[in-house]
């Protein structure tokens, strides 16, 4: 039996003004542009939805009927396997699905698919949340702590990652070579994030890795990327 959209909790809370479009509930963080800049390249038709952390809108029960872990961003595509509405939340296995759906910005080899994997992979076991934890001790409660070695931990670990980053990119354009691919729609965001919004440039050394800031411009330089940077807008007052 066919699901329709409306059978999903989470649209009583943001109804659906075009449920024949791909429903995206959302914020624009690292995590929440990736699936956001994705779309804005893929030209797939979608509806976005603010998940507003000012009100605890991701623990909401409306929410975590779509993602029990209450963390954005989760998607509902009401054109899935088999014609089937599906439901995903994780950001990596969204972009996984979509780069499946329309066919681009993962390889067609299968070596080079799993290498991609591996990437993003890479962006979801290690730069997400170590980025994320120097940002906690940089930016926001942590730095308040006397001690510092914590802070210092991350830090460490986040040079590490930016010289595998590093090392990856000499003598290639994109993560994948050549061509972009939802590796770097993983990686890139959370980058930008780190010396950007978090103000880490420094503490970690930014100007060591100039790769990484070549490759960080040119991502951002996309019009699509600018675009899915500022997904979902912020609700009218």
């Amino acid at each position: 039996m066919t699901k329709t959209l409306a059978e999903f909790p989470i649209t009583s809370r943001w109804p659906a003004r075009h449920p024949e479009r791909l429903q995206l509930y959302s914020l624009p963080t690292p995590n929440g542009v990736k699936v956001a800049i994705l779309l804005e390249e893929t030209g797939l038709p979608y509806e976005a939805h603010r998940v507003q952390f000012e009100t605890n809108d991701q623990q909401s029960a409306e929410f975590r009927s779509l993602n029990p872990y209450g963390k954005i961003p989760a998607i509902i595509d009401p054109d899935g396997p088999g014609g089937q509405p599906l439901a995903l939340f994780e950001s990596g296995a969204i972009l996984w699905y979509l780069a499946e759906k329309t066919g681009r910005f993962v390889p067609a080899d299968p070596a080079l698919r799993y290498e991609t994997l591996q990437w993003l992979m890479f962006q979801m076991g290690g730069v997400g949340p170590m980025f994320g934890q120097v940002g906690f001790f940089h930016k926001f409660a942590g730095k308040d702590f006397e001690d510092k070695r914590p802070r210092d931990r991350y830090v460490g670990e986040s040079r590490r990652l930016l010289s595998v980053l590093e090392q990856r990119l000499a003598g290639r354009r994109w993560v994948m070579g050549d061509d972009y691919t939802i590796a770097d729609i993983a990686i890139f965001p959370w980058v930008r994030n780190l010396v950007g919004f978090y103000g880490a440039g420094d503490l970690v050394g930014i100007g060591d890795f100039p790769e990484v800031q070549r490759t960080l411009q040119a991502f951002v330089d996309r019009p699509a990327v600018a675009r899915g940077l500022t997904i979902p807008t912020p609700v009218a007052a």
